[in-house]
């Protein structure tokens, strides 16, 4: 290798620890590193920006609004409502969320799949009185098995299809090619979960994560003939306090939510304030800052038109992780008070400004009713509270259904190639009513298409230069020239990559290598094609290595070490089966 070969290698390495560090998010890191690649001529302009232009990456995008469709016509309500029911057992619960899943993963993304489902499932778990932490689990991992099922029905597996393409100039991989193997992993891995979580799942009551309003707020009033009177919210000092947040201010039957620093105070008004209730001595040493004479009766415990309550958890995608609660400045960015934050199942004390937000917490938020409605399709949050939402079209609910078996009988008769047959579907969705243009634009998560497209660049500089043949030969080493050792050594790899980076990104830096390695070997690529696609979606020992392990970690109050313990023995065991799979449908005999 020259220069180029180790300094993309080196690129690649300082990629995988930014990402892994968590404080970077990984369509920025490989953005970066797609500039850095361009500019210093490692690939040319046309190699930098090819994941653009990808028809796995385009097929990703189509298959978003697909999805949005069968979501916003109530089609899987529909699904939720006949198969749900009253099981009796956690087990059966388990049973009647992890097989209809699973099955709806193999057709659509499974994000959307499970940002569905929480919803749902949540208020399913109150009606039969099993607890959150026993379902959410079994749900994403059912719908990342699910996922293995076609190739639709991951981003990553569509990803990886259109590298492979691109690479070796070949037709790719049809709809129902990972089928094969797919299938019997997925069976045996819902009969694992099935088998062993009931048990093995913690069992945390779905107790009100934030107990009583009055654990964290407090009333002050505004004194008639005090100082205070005409003076702004800024001026008087009450945005400055440490360990206090003005909420919200009642004056003459109504209340001003999301307070702004301009607002001007009255006297008699009522100031609701979260934060820590020690420091309420604190607040009453302000003169012109009095006691409130409806102490005993809190204003956040009365309803009003002008604000709801909600609990949203934070998504892998917010733009305000890493900050604190005062340096985010909801107020000002989504128009919302936070009130509390719960993580790990327990609301989390101390200051509440200086509170650092993590992928996963689980806020109490005091918003006007429009904030449902904004937020709903925005990737910073995923509401899991019974709100009232808008309502889905439920008259299209058959069509969007319609449009998807459609969609999938074109692609699998070979009468349209996926990207087509995606496309197709997204159009018809739209035309169709099943979801508005909004609702489509809305439903693509852009930092995953960032990160998809980006890493085409660090993986086209890895083959270009050499370097992926470097760290096939590595393999190659390590395997003697074994097949079946070579391709577990291949599926260890990606599995401890889709773990501490994203499983898109871990898929396409190991495409080029394993191109490498098959070609130095005489032998097919698919099989080491398709273990890639399993390793990057197995992924279940941490809430990091797949979204929608991230996406149920808060709802179900879950710990980091929850994952661990089952999840773990869940990477081995289908990593074992798959495998053992892909060997027996390929004929790679360990010899």
């Amino acid at each position: 290798m020259d220069w180029q070969g180790w300094f993309a290698l080196g690129l690649a390495g300082v990629a995988l620890i930014l990402m892994s560090s968590g404080r970077y998010a990984p369509h920025l890191v490989l953005m970066g590193v797609m500039v850095v690649l361009s500019a210093s001529g490692i690939v040319s302009a046309d190699q930098a920006l090819s994941g653009f232009s990808n028809t796995g990456l385009i097929t990703v995008v189509a298959l978003f609004v697909v999805a949005a469709g069968i979501h916003h016509s109530g089609g899987v309500d529909l699904l939720v409502r006949h198969l749900l029911r009253n099981p009796k057992t956690v087990r059966s619960a388990q049973a009647r969320i992890t097989l209809p899943v699973a099955l709806l993963s193999g057709f659509l993304n499974n994000t959307p799949v499970v940002a569905t489902m929480i919803p749902a499932i949540h208020a399913w778990s109150r009606k039969i009185g099993i607890a959150p932490s026993k379902l959410m689990i079994p749900l994403s991992y059912s719908a990342i098995l699910g996922g293995t099922l076609t190739m639709i029905g991951s981003s990553t597996n569509l990803v990886v299809n259109g590298q492979y393409e691109q690479l070796t100039g070949d037709t790719g991989l049809s709809i129902f090619s990972i089928t094969a193997v797919g299938l019997p992993v997925a069976i045996l891995g819902i009969a694992a979960i099935l088998l062993f979580m009931p048990r093995a799942l913690p069992n945390r009551e779905d107790r009100h994560k934030f107990g009583s309003m009055r654990e964290f707020t407090l009333e002050v009033a505004v004194a008639v003939d005090g100082p205070l009177v005409g003076k702004t919210v800024g001026e008087a000092g009450l945005r400055e306090l440490e360990r206090l947040y003005l909420v919200e201010i009642e004056r003459d039957g109504s209340v001003v939510t999301a307070v702004p620093s301009e607002e001007r105070l009255c006297g008699s008004d009522r100031l609701v304030f979260a934060g820590d209730t020690q420091a309420i001595s604190d607040l009453l040493r302000i003169n012109g800052i009095v006691p409130s004479v409806h102490a005993d009766e809190p204003s956040l415990s009365q309803h009003r038109a002008e604000r709801c309550l909600m609990e949203a958890a934070l998504s892998p995608q917010s733009e305000v992780l890493g900050l604190t609660i005062r340096d985010a400045r909801f107020r000002e960015r989504y128009g919302a008070v936070v009130l509390a934050v719960a993580r790990g199942g327990a609301r989390v004390s101390g200051n509440l400004g200086n509170i650092r937000l993590k992928p996963g917490d689980v806020l109490l938020l005091e918003a006007r009713p429009a904030f449902v409605s904004r937020q709903r399709y925005n990737k910073d949050f995923l509401l899991i509270n019974d709100l009232e939402t808008e309502a889905p079209r439920h008259d299209r609910a058959w069509l969007s259904w319609g449009i998807l078996i459609v969609l999938v009988g074109l692609a699998a008769c070979g009468v349209l190639s996926m990207l087509n047959a995606a496309l197709l579907g997204a159009a018809l969705m739209i035309l169709s009513g099943c979801c508005s243009v909004g609702q489509a634009q809305k439903s693509v998560d852009v930092p995953v298409v960032l990160t998809i497209a980006a890493s085409f660049a660090l993986g086209a500089a890895l083959e270009e230069t050499g370097a992926a043949s470097y760290v096939a030969g590595v393999i190659l080493g390590l395997s003697k020239g074994h097949v079946l050792l070579a391709l577990f050594l291949v599926y260890f790899s990606v599995s401890v990559l889709t773990e501490v980076i994203t499983n898109n990104a871990a898929a396409v830096l190991v495409i080029p290598v394993v191109l490498s390695m098959t070609s130095a070997m005489g032998v097919a690529a698919e099989p080491f094609v398709i273990a890639v696609m399993m390793a990057a979606s197995a992924s279940f020992a941490t809430p990091l290595g797949y979204q929608t392990n991230m996406m149920v970690f808060g709802p179900g109050g879950y710990r980091f070490w929850d994952f661990v313990r089952v999840g773990l023995p869940m990477n081995v065991f289908v990593g074992l089966v798959s495998v053992t799979v892909i060997a027996t449908v390929y004929g790679i005999s360990p010899g």
